[in-house]
């Protein structure tokens, strides 16, 4: 069984859960189970703590007889191209994505630019600390890694990408702000940025895509037509229409998948009921599954689907990638307006979403399993709703909390029935 290895790589507190100690033993294992001479490119976002477990991370690379390449700070799905295009043997992000800056992780890609499975997380979790020493191990420089990563995009997404009345993006202070600038300026889009000062504390502060409210002042301000925004890592995008409103996951896959005519999509389980209405309405298949891009991936494969994603704006597209990636996202949805004929507003207005609630309940998540009295509360509640709503009862993969989450056609029922099941999961498993 993993204890290191979550449903995201190695993530916590930096310094105190992710010592550089931890990184160092990291990159030896990792090193070591990939091979003599092996190649592991690392690329990092803008937190402080960054620096400092990049090297160890390398150090242990070397030490096992590895050849550390450094990329710098880049979007963690252009370490999965850049890994992909040949430039190394495994590809590792350190991040912790839309998490506050003290939080960092490290997660670790295949040859393949897709996330290592759990059995070759276990083999490598069981080589750390004890990975053997070994001679030939290297460090060097990728020079040109963003302009690298930006060329494929630009070459496979850019066709017809398009901002009338220009654009704003929001970079979250994370690796997007050098890479978003150097793709949008190579399509010629006009833009503007916010969120593109990092300091290694700011990631994510009260900007990205987990804050829509700082890119809806600046396109407002500015007067432009949309607005773009990431997350840390720039593994997702969300947006915002011309008065900054905004337009979720939801509505992206609704647009890209109309636009691409798809036979079939893969959403989670905290996709809007208005997002199945309208796939109904064009004849496009939904498939369901857990929370979490892994398993929206795993459902693609088995299903064949080319286009799947989540609410919070990751989105994955097998046609020409193996992972979410926040810029992609962009040049994808820019393009499915242009072929749409269809204003950010217009898409914002497309999904009529059910009213829902969403609270995150801090408590035991490991308990949620096993409580016999929150499942009987779910199944009463699901009854009640019927076919006009639905409930949703996860445990985080990343956070100590229970997200409690219910659709309803009726706000009044919606919010009812979310605030008992909280108070039920509160008093049942949650945290004092």
């Amino acid at each position: 069984m993993r204890t290191l290895f979550g449903t995201d790589g190695v993530r916590g507190v930096a310094g105190v859960d992710l010592t550089a100690g931890l990184a160092r033993d990291l990159g030896a294992a990792a090193a070591a189970w990939a091979g003599a001479d092996a190649r592991v490119l690392i690329g990092r976002d803008t937190r402080e703590s960054g620096p400092e477990l990049e090297e160890a991370l390398a150090d242990g690379i070397v030490a096992a007889g590895g050849r550390a390449v450094h990329a710098g700070v880049i979007p963690t799905p252009g370490v999965a191209v850049l890994t992909r295009l040949g430039e190394a043997d495994l590809g590792c992000m350190i991040s912790a994505s839309h998490n506050p800056y003290r939080d960092n992780g490290i997660k670790f890609l295949g040859g393949d630019g897709r996330k290592l499975g759990d059995d070759v997380e276990l083999q490598i979790e069981r080589l750390v600390g004890s990975a053997p020493e070994a001679c030939g191990g290297r460090a060097s420089e990728l020079t040109g890694a963003v302009e690298e990563y930006a060329d494929w995009l630009v070459e496979r997404y850019g066709a017809g990408a398009s901002a009338e009345g220009g654009l704003v993006a929001d970079c979250a202070n994370g690796a997007a702000h050098r890479a978003a600038p150097v793709v949008l300026g190579r399509l010629g889009l006009e833009a503007s940025y916010v969120g593109a000062d990092p300091d290694g504390r700011n990631i994510n502060a009260g900007v990205g895509s987990t804050h829509l409210d700082a890119v809806g002042e600046a396109v407002r301000a500015a007067g432009a037509g949309c607005g773009l925004a990431f997350d840390g890592d720039a593994d997702r995008c969300l947006a915002v229409d011309a008065s900054g409103r905004p337009v979720n996951g939801d509505a992206i896959i609704a647009a890209i998948a109309l636009a691409r005519k798809v036979d079939r999509v893969v959403v989670t389980s905290m996709t809007n009921l208005g997002f199945h209405r309208v796939m109904r309405r064009h004849g496009i298949e939904v498939e369901v599954t857990d929370v979490g891009d892994r398993y929206v991936l795993e459902r693609m494969l088995a299903t064949g689907a080319t286009l799947g994603g989540e609410q919070s704006g990751h989105v994955v597209d097998l046609v020409h990638h193996t992972t979410g990636d926040g810029l992609a996202t962009a040049l994808m949805l820019l393009a499915a307006l242009g072929t749409l004929g269809m204003s950010m507003a217009e898409l914002a207005d497309l999904i009529v979403p059910f009213p829902q609630k969403l609270v995150a309940v801090r408590a035991d998540r490991s308990a949620l399993a096993g409580s016999e009295r929150i499942w009987q509360e779910v199944e009463a509640a699901e009854a009640k709703l019927g076919e006009d709503g639905r409930v949703v009862v996860r445990a985080s993969g990343t956070e100590p909390v229970v997200r409690v989450m219910v659709e309803a056609e009726n706000a009044a029922s919606c919010a009812a029935v979310c605030n008992h099941l909280v108070g039920i999961v509160q008093g049942e498993i949650g945290e004092a």
